[in-house]
């Protein structure tokens, strides 16, 4: 299957805008996830909003089964929440740990996920350990399987980092998980709408993704996954009277599957969207998503690397759309701001977002160029060119 991406460009209004390189920020919503979110807030600006949640109910209702088809799970295993990191702690903060006990995570662990480690090991005095990275810098499956011992109650992995184009070996991290009986958390922030992903394949037991970055979907949007078997055993860190309806004076009754890690109030014209979002990628077809994504990285990446003074940074046995660089004598956030004046978006992320990886690598900042399929080559020649012609 090839990508038609033509047809993807059309449908992205804005790539007569901009060259957008930031996908790993917030990447550009097709028009068929604009309109339903649009059409959502005409109706509720119309009739109402309750109202207009009860017209939209069966819309609303169908991203269970939307997001369940990308990863290959059952709707009764995904619950939605405004965004990746709340998906993330309601999965994390849910862990019973105490004293002694082992969380073990890869150097390339986000900034949100690593604080939370941090805090929750100051209140409770489990231990967060990292484990080292192989040759290619993505985790060790190996010391990875070494250090699991009976004290380890969670592993924790950030499968796409935020600053670097390595995809880490989830798969293999899931079947030392399973083979100790460890619970295995997976942030695939980055990764979904960026590659397949098919949580029976990776064994994990929880899953954390956001609408808007890859995926293409409207911000203020994301979803947990949680597999069946692990649904009774959790019981979610906040709950309200969504996640667990008022039963009796003295009791409540938590929802039988995810939605006992919802709140009630949600982001409903971004949820329509996410469902579109997700029906949207799973037509262009996840498999063919990440081969094009994967060409037009890797030829970012030659091109920048031909460059004088310019230096790439990314690692990796496998590498995914997020290229990574830096420029001589030009601070990154002033190589993203020149880039933004000539159309080209970019980011800038800084130490404190991977401060494991980034200090291991002696690295105070980076510019991180994110690549989608409606990407081309000609936007490729682009960038290349204006990174080739900044004044140092």
């Amino acid at each position: 299957m090839m990508i038609d991406v033509a047809r993807a460009r059309r449908e992205t209004p804005a790539c007569e805008n901009v060259v957008h390189f930031n996908n790993a920020g917030a990447a550009l919503m097709p028009q068929p996830v604009v309109a339903a979110v649009e059409r959502y807030f005409a109706r509720e600006t119309a009739i109402g909003g309750y109202e207009a949640a009860a017209e939209f109910a069966e819309e609303l209702l169908s991203v269970y089964d939307s997001a369940a088809q990308l990863l290959n799970c059952g709707p009764d295993e995904i619950a939605l929440v405004e965004n990746a990191t709340r998906a993330w702690d309601m999965a994390f903060y849910s862990q019973p740990l105490g004293a002694g006990d082992r969380v073990l995570t890869s150097e390339a662990s986000y900034a949100s996920n690593f604080i939370a480690f941090l805090q929750v090991s100051r209140r409770s005095g489990a231990v967060v350990e990292v484990v080292p990275s192989d040759e290619h810098g993505q985790v060790d499956v190996a010391a990875l399987e070494a250090m699991v011992d009976e004290r380890v109650k969670l592993i924790a992995l950030t499968h796409v980092p935020t600053n670097g184009g390595l995809v880490n070996p989830a798969a293999a991290v899931g079947a030392v998980a399973r083979a100790a009986g460890v619970p295995f958390l997976l942030d695939a922030c980055q990764s979904v709408g960026q590659l397949p992903i098919d949580v029976a394949t990776i064994g994990c037991d929880f899953l954390t993704a956001t609408g808007r970055k890859f995926l293409r979907g409207p911000r203020g949007t994301g979803f947990l996954y949680v597999t069946e078997r692990k649904l009774g055993e959790i019981d979610p860190i906040v709950i309200d009277g969504h996640a667990a309806p008022w039963s009796s004076r003295t009791g409540y009754e938590l929802q039988p599957d995810g939605r006992r890690f919802e709140v009630w109030e949600q982001q409903l014209a971004g949820k329509v969207g996410l469902a579109v979002a997700a029906r949207y990628a799973k037509e262009v077809g996840p498999a063919a998503s990440w081969e094009h994504i994967r060409h037009l990285a890797s030829g970012l990446r030659q091109r920048l690397a031909a460059l004088p003074g310019v230096t790439v940074h990314d690692r990796g046995a496998v590498q995914g759309g997020i290229v990574t660089f830096t420029v001589d004598g030009v601070a990154c956030r002033d190589v993203m701001t020149r880039l933004r004046r000539e159309g080209i978006n970019t980011s800038a992320p800084r130490v404190a977002t991977a401060r494991i990886d980034m200090e291991d690598r002696g690295l105070a900042g980076l510019v991180r160029a994110s690549v989608h399929y409606f990407n081309t080559e000609e936007e490729l020649d682009a960038v290349t060119a204006a990174v080739g012609s900044l004044e140092r």
